[in-house]
């Protein structure tokens, strides 16, 4: 039982991942949409939206290291 749960918690936190990833895919679309509609503020919008995707894919990883703590150390 105890491994299930476990097991479970990992694929949450994988799927924290992958839903990162979707959402910086959107941060993306939206600041080429803004550059284009406002080609003066290029600099502004894409500094901003680097550390966006930098500050969520330091939530990735962070997923990415909860699900390997639960599988390796808790799951074995």
């Amino acid at each position: 039982m105890e491994k299930g749960l476990i097991a479970i918690a990992a694929a949450l936190c994988g799927m924290g991942g992958c839903v990162t990833g979707i959402f910086e895919g959107k941060v993306a679309i939206h600041a080429v949409d803004a550059i284009a509609k406002n080609p003066d503020a290029s600099g502004k919008i894409q500094s901003m939206a680097i550390i966006g995707a930098a500050i969520s894919e330091t939530c990735a990883i962070y997923c990415l290291l909860i699900a390997f703590l639960l599988i390796f150390v808790l799951g074995a």
